[in-house]
């Protein structure tokens, strides 16, 4: 018991320092573009990002707590891998974190649990999702993969996309026209901040859900409605704090941010983002803001996105996979032999 409520503890934890990674990317754009105060946009982020997990089911967090099969491990094993998972997400986030750089909390979750379960488990338990996939039909790992590549890639798409229609669309609006993309800032702020929400939340749930089944407190994989409310808990008090150093790189270190890039960015960003929580596919809110901004200062000026910034973040997210899976895997080593 003691060391289930610790990895609830931790997931708690995991959860806060997603949402402080998280908001910074969700109001980087609107405080670049000096249409909202730091303050007002934390608030309205903070929200949404609550409401989230309440309103868009839990398709992600069924497919995090599955994809690595715990049936068979003892009790000490199965939540020296769960914990092995949360605790290499939490050192990469809190490393980057310090670092100022963008990093996926999903990423570093799920190549953390991929690790741990092949260090503790071997291969057969990971839900790998390859026959799915030859059927056509993405599940397991397969489709965290997907979210992990695809989704970036569509932001980019995305992203370049809105901003050519925005172009073609407002050309013809006038400074007068500011006070009505301000107060729509509000809204696309929101709505990103809600998918936000919706996908990343449901992480922490799926992983308190393999906690419940590992110690044996369920004999099925169950996300009861008390998880919910902690984990939404949990995410929106990291959102409210914000992690400013990376406000800095993402708000001002790609493009030069103007009120019209920052709708675009955030009206992309969501779609992506809550598609992919439809479908159950884990993605990041970080790496899905970057790419769509990147795509959103393509469309207009591609020589002024600042490209040497953009190859920083994307070698961080290389490095991310890799060294999140070694962690995980000598996490669950290590506590393996606690329990």
């Amino acid at each position: 018991m003691i060391i289930l409520v610790l990895g609830i503890a931790l997931v708690l934890l995991y959860d806060f320092t997603n949402g402080f990674h998280d908001a910074a990317d969700m109001v980087a754009t609107a405080i670049a573009s000096r249409a909202m105060t730091p303050a007002t946009a934390i608030l309205i982020v903070s929200v949404f990002t609550f409401l989230g997990p309440f309103l868009g089911g839990l398709a992600v967090a069924d497919t995090i707590g599955e994809f690595v099969r715990l049936t068979g491990a003892g009790k000490g094993l199965a939540l020296s891998i769960v914990l092995a998972a949360i605790l290499a997400a939490i050192t990469y986030n809190l490393l980057t974190w310090r670092l100022g750089l963008p990093s996926s909390s999903s990423n570093s979750l799920t190549s953390g649990l991929v690790g741990a379960g092949l260090s503790g488990l071997g291969s057969s338990h990971i839900h790998w999702g390859i026959t799915e996939l030859g059927t056509g039909h993405l599940a397991g790992f397969m489709k965290v993969v997907a979210g992990m590549f695809i989704s970036p890639l569509s932001g980019l798409l995305v992203g370049f996309l809105v901003m050519k229609i925005f172009l073609q669309v407002f050309k013809r609006f006038s400074i007068k026209s500011r006070p009505l993309f301000v107060v729509t800032q509000y809204f696309t702020v929101g709505w990103l901040a809600f998918s936000h929400g919706t996908n990343d939340a449901q992480k922490g749930m799926g992983i308190i859900g393999m906690l419940l089944l590992a110690a044996g407190v369920y004999t099925t994989f169950t996300v009861p409605d008390w998880v919910i409310i902690l984990c939404a808990s949990a995410i929106t008090l990291g959102t409210m704090f914000g992690g400013w150093s990376i406000i800095k790189t993402l708000g001002f270190g790609i493009y030069r941010v103007k009120l019209l890039h920052s709708i675009a960015d955030q009206v992309g960003a969501a779609a992506v983002i809550l598609a992919s929580s439809l479908v159950g596919a884990p993605t990041s809110t970080t790496q899905v803001v970057t790419t769509t901004l990147m795509g959103v200062g393509a469309a207009e000026r591609p020589k002024h996105v600042r490209w040497a910034k953009a190859r920083e973040i994307f070698a961080g997210w290389l490095l991310n996979i890799p060294s999140s899976m070694l962690m995980g895997a000598l996490y669950s080593y290590v506590l393996y032999r606690l329990f």
